[in-house]
């Protein structure tokens, strides 16, 4: 992937709209696990956190931490593309979010589930400060980012085949419907 256009503008808007949620982090952390679960209700079995239980749990310190690492990584994803033109995470950090994705069974669908969870928490949480431009910065560091994971969940997937999982999963997005599998000892890729 070649060098990538990101303004000072939009790693401006990601930061300051970062900067105003980090201000409630448990209700905004709690939105964005609400709205995973209301786009994708059975995306809560992907998360050890929120498997055994019918609603997400306030004050949650796993949840918390998780919602946080999404933002986080999405600003500084923000702030790299902006001054180097790609996306630089460390390679053992990549190479841990491709494992624990790949391993979760994480496909392309989900990706886009968590996308607009946090498009939507980022609606709710900037108010009238929300934009076009402010969702437009946010989706291209989240979208940048998730290339990134899913880049390493095809090179971990193909190193490691004993990731090829028995896993199918119907998650709902709206009126439209994923069904994502994974069948044992078959060709998987992820695209």
């Amino acid at each position: 992937m070649g060098e990538i256009v990101f303004t000072e503008k939009q790693e401006a808007l990601v930061k300051e709209s970062w900067e105003i949620l980090k201000q409630d982090i448990p209700k905004y952390s709690l939105h964005f696990f609400s709205q995973i679960l209301e786009i994708a209700p059975a995306a809560k079995d992907m998360f050890s956190f929120l498997r055994d239980t019918d609603e997400v749990p306030h004050n949650n310190p796993k949840l918390k931490a998780h919602a946080v690492k999404v933002f986080k990584m999405t600003c500084e994803t923000a702030i790299q593309l902006r001054e180097k033109g790609k996306v630089v995470v460390a390679d053992t950090t990549l190479q841990y979010l491709g494992s624990v994705h790949l391993k979760s069974g994480v496909l392309d669908p989900h990706f886009e589930v968590v996308k607009e969870a946090l498009v939507r928490t980022l609606k709710e949480g900037l108010g009238k400060k929300y934009n076009e431009e402010v969702e437009g910065a946010w989706s291209q560091a989240y979208d940048h980012l998730a290339l990134a994971i899913k880049a390493e969940m095809k090179q971990e997937n193909s190193q490691n085949p004993k990731y090829h999982l028995g896993i199918i999963s119907l998650y709902h997005l709206g009126t439209l419907t994923f069904y994502s599998s994974l069948f044992l000892n078959k060709d998987f890729e992820i695209s």
